[in-house]
């Protein structure tokens, strides 16, 4: 059974703290400390949560960076996971007649 994709992290952001707050895109940088431009390619899905991301979204909305981080690292897995399907890589095996450098 194919399990759902996550969402990307930037749509979590928008759904999850600035729309509870009311808050504009520039309103949320600005609380950030980040470029509107950087918060926009977030919640555009077209930027992911770095640590240093993770932790202000931790100090301005909750939550610890591990979670923010572990957000994104579930979307990365679930995107990687959906390539690898595609990928012609079989697994190495020792060979035990040949010994080791």
């Amino acid at each position: 059974m194919r399990m759902k994709t996550p969402p990307h992290p930037g749509r979590i952001v928008r759904q999850e703290c600035l729309e509870p707050l009311n808050l504009t895109v520039t309103a949320a940088a600005k609380h950030l400390r980040i470029t509107r431009q950087a918060l926009n390619n977030l919640l555009n899905e077209r930027a992911g949560i770095s640590p240093q991301m993770a932790i202000r979204l931790s100090k301005a909305f909750g939550s610890t960076p591990e979670v923010w981080l572990g957000l994104q690292l579930d979307y990365d897995l679930a995107h990687a996971a959906r390539i690898a399907g595609r990928l012609k890589i079989s697994r190495l095996e020792v060979d035990e007649a040949t010994p080791a450098a």
